[in-house]
C-alpha cells in the first residue's frame, strides 16, 4: 500500500498513486459502492462538493467516515437536525469575559472535510448557511468574513424515500455540489460479504481496527490538484461538453436544462477523471462517464413526464446518445 508522501511537493506520479489507494482503504470498511469513492476523490480534485445519496443503511456516513481515516485531514461531522441554527454551522460572536470583548468562535465548518449528515432534515435557513462556504469558502459573521481552510469539501447525506420532516434542496443550492451520486443497496455477493465481516467482528465505529489508516493528505491533494489543471482539453472535447449541456436545454421531459455552469462542472470533473486514469487528456468516455453525477442534479423534468414514470437518468442517456461524439 502507498504511503502518504513525506515530502512537501510530491510529484504527480507519487500523488496520483496515494489517492488510489484510498479507494483500498476505504474498501477495508466499505464493501461495494466504488463509484461513490471515485466520485469524493473527484470532488476533492476538483475542489467541488458532494451529495450522497441513498435509503438508510447504504452506508453513506460510513464511505465519508472511512474516507476521511485514509485521509490525513481534518474532519467534523453535522449531524441536519430541524433545531439545527446556522451558528451552530459556520460558528457565532461570543462575549469574551477574559478580555471583555467579542470574539468570533469558530463552527464546525472550519475543517477540511464536512459530513453534512441528513442535510435535508434541516430548514433552508440553516441549509443556506452552508451556501457561502461552499461556493466563497469563506464564512461572514457580524460584517467580518473569516476564511476556511485548504483544502474544503462538503460531504452531505440525504434520504431520497423519506419526506416527512425533511426540506428538499433548492435548485440554487443543488447547483453549489459539483456531484450528486447516488448509492443503492448492494448486490447478493457484496451484501453477503457485509454480513461476513460483521459476523467476524467489523465494529463501523472503529475503523482504526478495520485497518483503515492514513495514505494521503493534503500535500497529495494539492499536487493532485495541480496535475489536473494541466490536462489538455481539445477544442473537439469542449464543443462535445457544449452540446451536452445545449441537448439538455431542449429536452421535450425537461423544464431546466444544463446552465453554462453545469457545463464548466462537467469540464472539471471529466479532467479529474482523465487524471485518475493515468492520461494527461480528456476522452470522450471520460465525460461520459461523469456525465450523469455531475449533471442529474442540474436538471428538472416537466411535471407531466414525471407523471409519466420518466426519470432525469433516462433523460440523460438520450441526450448522451443522441449528441455526435467527436472523432
Amino acid at each position: 500500500m502507498t504511503e502518504p508522501s513525506t515530502t512537501a511537493h510530491p510529484s504527480t506520479g507519487t500523488a496520483r498513486e496515494a489517492l488510489r489507494a484510498v479507494t483500498d482503504e476505504v474498501g477495508k470498511a466499505v464493501v461495494g459502492q466504488q463509484q461513490a469513492v471515485s466520485g469524493l476523490v473527484v470532488a476533492l480534485l476538483s475542489g467541488g462538493h458532494i451529495l450522497l445519496e441513498g435509503v438508510p443503511g447504504v452506508a453513506k456516513t460510513l464511505l465519508v467516515r472511512s474516507l476521511a481515516a485514509a485521509l490525513d485531514l481534518r474532519t467534523t461531522r453535522v449531524q441536519f437536525t430541524p433545531d439545527l441554527m446556522p451558528g451552530d454551522v459556520t460558528g457565532s460572536v461570543v462575549y469574551d469575559s477574559g478580555r471583555s470583548d467579542f470574539t468570533f468562535r469558530p463552527g464546525p465548518v472550519f475543517t477540511n472535510l464536512l459530513l453534512a449528515d441528513e442535510i435535508n432534515r434541516t430548514p433552508p435557513k440553516t441549509q443556506s448557511a452552508l451556501l457561502e462556504a461552499m461556493e466563497e469558502r469563506q464564512v461572514t459573521v457580524d460584517g467580518t468574513s473569516h476564511p476556511l481552510p485548504a483544502p474544503f469539501l462538503v460531504a452531505a447525506t440525504q434520504n431520497p424515500v423519506e419526506y416527512e420532516g425533511t426540506y428538499p434542496l433548492p435548485e440554487a443550492q443543488l447547483d453549489r455540489f459539483l456531484l450528486k451520486v447516488t448509492m443503492p443497496l448492494p448486490v447478493r455477493e457484496d451484501e453477503v460479504e457485509v454480513l461476513d465481516r460483521h459476523a467476524r467482528g467489523f465494529d463501523p465505529r472503529d475503523l482504526a481496527a478495520a485497518g483503515v489508516r492514513p495514505v494521503a493528505g493534503a500535500a497529495e491533494l494539492a499536487a493532485g490538484a495541480a496535475a489536473v489543471r494541466r490536462v489538455q482539453v481539445s477544442p473537439e472535447i469542449i464543443g462535445y461538453v457544449v452540446d451536452l449541456a445545449r441537448a439538455t436545454r431542449t429536452a421535450p421531459s425537461l423544464q431546466l436544462g444544463v446552465s453554462p455552469r453545469g457545463a464548466t462542472a462537467l469540464l472539471a470533473t471529466s479532467r479529474a477523471w482523465a487524471w485518475l486514469s493515468g492520461r494527461d487528456f480528456v476522452t470522450p468516455d471520460d465525460v461520459k462517464a461523469l456525465a450523469h453525477a455531475t449533471l442529474a442534479h442540474r436538471v428538472a423534468l416537466r411535471p407531466e413526464a414525471e407523471l409519466e414514470g420518466v426519470t432525469t437518468e433516462a433523460v440523460l442517456a438520450t441526450v448522451l446518445a443522441s449528441v455526435p461524439v467527436p472523432r
